[in-house]
């Protein structure tokens, strides 16, 4: 059987993430605060205590993750909510790591109530309860743990369970939005190691367009690397980030196809609004929970949409961004 090609655009994503706190921008006051309970923890020789990042996807959860766990000089395992889908599973995770080593969960809303009962102990006393059998011959097994940290995140912290959120005591961090700046210094520093120069205005553009996401950001830049490649530009020049972000169909305001097509579809369909966001994912054909997770967060922050009690509705600057007209009784 022949073997898997490795993929180039995981190794890519794995060399630009990066690994220490000088290389990781954005998020000062919550580097601020970590860095303050590393030093504290490591002075005591401690472990560290468990943290949960929350906040939209692309921000870097799982790379700060990563830095903590360099700078705290730990391995890390990762795994994922839904992929701990029995106890067993968990229990296996837990009694495999050596102490000091942090285990992170991404998604970790999407863990199964039993699975999270188990979790409780683990995190408070740092023993699991196995049961042994069923019925009048069940027996239960207390196992104890090494001295670990969890690092968890969620881009739905509200789908927590308030027990869950609780056994956090290192603390909570909400990650925010990057502005322009930030952005920008970001992708200087992939185009380094992408080994191709980058123009300040073609960054500026690509950074505008990037919808304030890390990820987003250094996915034009491979984009706008192919598209320099394939014509022989040995830079990333502002037409060739223009061209590139025309060719995928991103506007001057981030928006994708499917933005356009959820915006149109509620002033198109329901003149404007509200509407339900369930009524809003049959008609565009989208799962709901997408567009609450990687769609509507963005178009919120922008002004372009709008929650009301009655469901969702557009903006007059989604109207003017898009050329399109509503009844002036109908505008918000």
């Amino acid at each position: 059987m022949a073997k898997e090609p490795k993929s180039e655009d995981k190794s890519i994503d794995a060399a630009l993430r990066p690994g220490k706190w000088a290389d990781y921008i954005g998020q000062e006051p919550i580097k601020a605060n970590l860095a303050i309970l590393i030093k504290a923890a490591k002075a005591r020789a401690e472990t560290l205590e468990h943290l949960l990042f929350y906040g939209p996807p692309g921000l870097g959860k799982t790379t700060l993750a990563h830095v903590v766990a360099n700078e705290m000089a730990s391995s890390i395992k990762i795994t994922s909510g839904p992929a701990i889908e029995r106890v067993g599973d968990l229990a296996s995770l837990l009694t495999n790591l050596s102490a000091g080593d942090i285990l992170f969960i991404d998604e970790i809303h999407r863990l199964n109530r039993a699975v999270e009962e188990i979790l409780y102990p683990a995190l408070e006393s740092r023993v699991i309860d196995i049961i042994i059998g069923k019925g009048p011959g069940a027996r239960s097994i207390q196992l104890e743990l090494p001295a670990f940290t969890l690092i968890a995140a969620t881009t739905r912290a509200s789908m927590m369970s308030s027990p869950l959120r609780s056994r956090f005591s290192g603390g909570t961090f909400r990650l925010d939005y990057y502005d322009e700046p930030e952005l920008r210094k970001i992708m200087q520093r992939s185009a380094k190691i992408l080994k191709i120069a980058l123009e300040n205005d073609a960054a500026e553009i690509i950074a505008n367009r990037s919808r304030a996401t890390p990820r987003i950001a250094n996915r034009l830049l491979k984009r706008a690397r192919d598209y320099a490649q394939v014509h022989d530009s040995p830079k990333i020049t502002l037409e060739v980030a223009k061209k590139t972000l025309d060719l995928l169909g991103i506007d001057s305001r981030g928006l994708e196809e499917t933005d356009r097509k959820l915006l149109s579809a509620i002033i198109e369909k329901f003149r404007g609004g509200p509407v339900g966001i369930q009524t809003m994912a049959a008609v565009t054909s989208e799962e709901q929970a997408t567009i609450e997770e990687i769609y509507e967060p963005y178009l919120l922050r922008i002004g372009f949409i709008e929650r009301t009690p009655r469901g969702r509705m557009v903006t007059r600057s989604a109207l003017e961004h898009l050329g399109k007209k509503l009844p002036q009784t109908e505008l918000l």
